[in-house]
């Protein structure tokens, strides 16, 4: 086998070579140790200089050019508000007394007070329309523009939404040119994202912040269409009605509230989303007022227990509590207990987020929603009202519409007692006459029902997916729920005129 013996010899050789020239093999290992170590320091800042230039890029030298140029486009909003003040002790003269002048020229200085405040706003056309916050000139006597270059002018309040804490003012500017600015897609902000804040913080005119977008999506409880941008951006008393810029100059957002104990910023602000809030702006500036999409729905959360009753793979979408007699959604054919997972195209991932789609969303054409029923999913088409025709009708005081034998029915599995509804127990626990079901008497303390929070006055309409209008019909379904080994009983209740779902866990 020559081929095997060359190499034999081969390798023998090479091994020699290396054992003679030992020490000139040490002298070149620790000369490549030196050249890789450079190699490798070479490369780690090759890789370097190729990773950093893209954040280096996004992060600006010096906010001053944008600063400058948006500035003029930011106005200081001051109100003036009479506070009045109520004497019952005034002094009281017969007509005609020559005291009666100068008593009453006094008792109107000395009950006309006022309270002034300060806020921010911005410029959004050229005919001096001015956006802010609702609650920078809740009732206000008078209204006050500033501009960049101190000119004042006296402001006219176009529309105000307290739901949204927007409010559109309008000035008349003459001569004046006006620099506004536009709204900018706050969905594509991200996280992380630099952020630039102009106001009137504490009267300081023109105060210029920087920061990043800490959050998105907030909700602070301020309203039922919360979307929040969070910023570490700096805002303080009198930024409220500013706006938060991106980098591109576009508002993305309206600096709103702050999160603080001490009354100063401490890093955690909050801005209307602009994509909230553009639509917002349009309605009030045409219309003076919000007209919203209204569904006729009322809606929950899905809790695990409620997945599992309902059959859902997850616990995304908004369950329909109750549906309004006459409403949009009974129209087109939606139940209590449909779960929507998608409006008008856009999927519908927790509860809070349908109020603000549907607001959002076109009125009087048809749209389409998907709905979850019975583990299927299933297309309708809803044409939506306007919500502050609703309002004003006070359909949200009725009940939908959903008949008696003898109790009462004692559930000790669930710790409580039914009975079914007489005028006794209507009057007893005021509950209307258009509210059918059987009525929960008494809860057991630290009993299943207690600790699901259920409460003696309850209207029991559901049981899992079975209607119940009497004693029998209760027993029955509950007594199925229970065969079937669940862990829980899902249960639609109607607690002082509104219906809600429960799941009260089996012991």
């Amino acid at each position: 086998m020559p081929f095997d013996g060359q190499a034999t010899a081969i390798t023998k050789t090479k091994v020699q070579v290396l054992e003679q020239d030992h020490s000139w093999q040490q002298e070149q290992t620790e000369s490549s140790r030196y050249f890789g170590f450079h190699v490798l320091l070479a490369g780690a800042l090759l890789l370097t200089m190729m990773v950093m230039p893209a954040f280096a890029n996004d992060r600006p030298q010096s906010f001053a050019d944008l600063a400058e140029a948006l500035s003029p486009s930011v106005v200081n909003i001051s109100t003036t508000t009479v506070v009045g003040k109520d004497n019952d002790e005034d002094l009281q003269f017969p007509p005609g007394s020559p005291f009666e002048d100068f008593f009453e020229e006094f008792r109107d200085r000395d009950n006309r007070r006022t309270a002034q405040a300060l806020g921010s706003g911005f410029i959004v056309s050229a005919e001096g329309f001015v956006v802010t916050n609702n609650h920078v000139i809740d009732g206000a006597d008078a209204i006050r523009v500033t501009l960049y270059n101190d000119r004042s002018f006296d402001a006219t309040l176009i529309g105000r939404d307290p739901k949204t804490d927007i409010a559109v003012l309008k000035i008349d500017p003459g001569e004046e040119i006006l620099n506004p600015v536009s709204f900018g897609d706050s969905d594509a902000m991200r996280v992380g994202d630099w952020v630039l804040a102009i106001g009137n913080p504490f009267g300081l005119g023109g105060s210029v912040t920087a920061g990043i977008v800490s959050a998105r999506g907030r909700d602070i409880g301020s309203g039922p269409y919360d979307d929040f941008i969070q910023t570490d951006a700096a805002i303080n008393r009198g930024n409220s009605g500013g706006p938060l810029f991106n980098l591109d100059g576009e508002v993305i957002g309206i600096n709103t509230a702050i999160f603080s104990q001490s009354g100063g910023s401490v890093g955690i602000g909050f801005a209307i989303a602009s994509n909230l809030a553009e639509n917002v702006v349009l309605q009030l500036q045409e219309y003076g007022q919000t007209r919203r999409g209204w569904l006729g729905v009322f809606i929950q959360e899905i809790t695990p227990e409620i997945a599992e009753n309902f059959d859902l793979d997850n616990e995304n979408g908004a369950l329909i509590s109750s549906v309004h007699s006459g409403g949009p959604a009974e129209e087109a054919g939606i139940q209590a207990g449909d779960v929507v997972i998608a409006f008008n195209g856009k999927p519908i991932e927790e509860m809070r987020s349908l109020p603000r789609i549907v607001a959002e969303s076109a009125i009087g054409k048809p749209l389409d929603i998907t709905i979850m029923r019975e583990g299927k999913k299933i297309n309708l088409k809803v044409t939506l009202g306007v919500l502050e025709d609703a309002e004003e009708a006070g359909l949200f005081a009725g009940t939908p519409n959903d008949s008696d034998p003898n109790g009462p029915l004692e559930l000790a599995e669930l710790g409580m007692t039914l009975d079914h509804l007489n005028p006794e127990l209507r009057q007893e626990f005021s509950i209307g006459d258009d509210v059918e079901g059987v009525v929960i008497t008494e809860v057991k303390p630290n009993a299943p029902a207690d600790e699901s929070g259920i409460m003696a006055g309850d209207v029991i309409r559901r049981v899992g997916k079975v209607q119940v209008e009497n004693l029998d019909e209760a027993r029955k379904a509950i007594k199925a729920e229970i065969d079937a080994e669940k862990t829980s009983i899902l249960l639609l209740i109607n607690r002082q005129g509104r219906d809600r779902f429960t799941a009260v866990t089996i012991k």
